[in-house]
């Protein structure tokens, strides 16, 4: 592991995701406790979403914007909102100088799949409709987010694709969540990595996917829930994904990497070595700067053209 961020395990705190009203306070907390990047440069607004319930949304809007992201939090489907991803999405409209719509979805298990997806697909056609109110081009709509925000941005893009939906012109994945059958090498021998154990993914998928412990999920896990079970990948948005390899959903980006090439999707895809789960926000790391600058900068690619 990366000797910068292996000083820090000892201090990071574990959420419990069997209390989801603790570990979002937890997180808030936590996130509170981040520094926020320079926005002077960019315009930051919260606006709702018409829908059905309607959707808050944080909208960051840098000077001379070409392009837009709509852009998922973390937190296993269960914790995070706009506030708690304000640090990390202020950062990515900094780096790349895309407009950034962070959306704040719907929660499990309170409102368990589809909801969280739904909110989504929401935003997504809005963005594209109200383009050129931020001043970006319509066919410039990117999807991306970090883990389960990863995973909600890859089952949208799905979606868009299914429907003839919004038109999507890139996938920015981090750490994506995208399986719930957890079979891989990584989610099986993972079993206790710093900030995400496999205990942890299990509680995530289960509020996800709704059901008690102890029974099958209450869901059916349909490639809109669990897109790695997705049988056929073609006709998708070019896409980075970022991996980290202390980290049980390593194998599944990978591997959905894979599939997307062997489907004829251009990928880039980047396996960081020594660090795991969510290690990007310990932000003193060399290693955590440059995840965060070349998020940024394979936006800006792959929304450029």
């Amino acid at each position: 592991m990366d000797s910068e961020l292996e000083a820090f395990i000892p201090l990071l705190p574990r959420a419990d995701l069997s209390d989801p009203v603790t570990a979002r306070k937890n997180l808030a907390e936590l996130a509170a406790s981040v520094p926020a990047p320079d926005t002077s440069d960019m315009e930051i607004e919260d606006r709702t979403v018409p829908g059905d319930p309607a959707v808050p949304v944080r909208v960051y809007r840098p000077r001379g914007a070409r392009g837009a992201v709509v852009w998922m939090h973390g937190g296993g489907w269960v914790m995070g909102d706009v506030d708690t991803e304000h640090p990390w999405a202020s950062r990515i409209a900094e780096s790349s100088g895309e407009v950034v719509i962070s959306v704040g979805y719907r929660l499990a298990p309170e409102h368990p799949y589809p909801a969280a997806l739904d909110d989504t697909y929401t935003v997504l056609t809005w963005a594209v409709e109200h383009a050129a109110e931020w001043g970006v081009d319509p066919e410039r709509i990117a999807v991306g987010g970090h883990s389960a925000g990863a995973g909600l941005a890859a089952a949208v893009a799905l979606r868009a694709r299914d429907r003839q939906g919004p038109p999507v012109r890139f996938q920015l994945l981090n750490q994506p969540g995208l399986d719930d059958r957890q079979d891989t090498w990584s989610a099986r021998q993972f079993t206790d990595t710093p900030w995400m154990t496999r205990d942890k993914l299990t509680a995530a998928w289960r509020h996800y996917l709704g059901g008690a412990p102890a029974t099958p999920y209450a869901a059916p896990a349909t490639p809109y829930a669990a897109p790695s079970r997705a049988d056929d990948l073609s006709g998708l948005p070019p896409a980075y994904i970022a991996t980290a390899e202390f980290c049980p959903n390593r194998d599944e980006g990978i591997a959905y990497a894979l599939r997307l090439l062997q489907a004829g999707v251009s990928v880039e895809l980047h396996q960081w070595a020594g660090t795991f789960h969510g290690s990007q926000a310990l932000l003193s790391a060399d290693v955590s700067r440059r995840q965060h600058a070349e998020l940024g900068a394979a936006l800006r690619r792959g929304l450029a053209g």
